[in-house]
């Protein structure tokens, strides 16, 4: 299905767990300038949303942040290992989903509070975390650029 190439074995970029692959903690902790998030906060970032997203989907009532900043958790002292466990998880979990073409036309039960995503369909939702993890993966890409660690060992396209 469709969704499942924009998760995970995407063909407009890299995909995810590539973009990743072979940062130790003390490089995904790092920030190569002032004001920039680490590998390791984006990661954190596209785990906290997309298990939000997939909450929903599941039909679990999980409440609308605050605050943009909550959904920046603190990685302080990552479990790295663990956090791209988690976030190639919900990938999978995603995709999984997606492969359903009865469940990916239902309305999300219960809509969610935003109104702008108060009509999202699971198909809706699974887009959201597609589009949402291709633009800060492509900021790993280039935090990743800015500290001499791309491409990844298993390699780069190069057009």
């Amino acid at each position: 299905m469709f969704l499942r190439e924009m998760l995970i074995d995407t063909f407009v970029h890299m995909p995810p767990l590539l973009i990743l692959e072979g940062l130790s903690l003390e490089n995904a902790m790092r920030r190569p300038a002032d004001g920039l998030h680490s590998i390791a906060e984006v990661v954190a970032h596209l785990d906290f949303w997309q298990s939000w997203f997939l909450a929903r989907v599941e039909g679990r009532d999980e409440p609308v942040i605050a605050n943009a900043g909550l959904g920046w958790p603190d990685v302080t002292q990552p479990d790295w290992p663990a956090l791209i466990t988690r976030f190639e998880a919900g990938l999978r979990r995603g995709a999984d989903i997606g492969d359903d073409p009865a469940r990916i036309a239902a309305r999300l039960s219960p809509p969610i509070e935003f109104p702008p995503l108060a009509h999202y369909t699971v198909r809706d939702a699974l887009a959201h975390i597609a589009q949402h993890n291709a633009h800060h993966l492509g900021q790993v890409v280039i935090l990743r650029q800015m500290m001499g660690l791309w491409p990844p060992p298993s390699g780069s396209w190069t057009f």
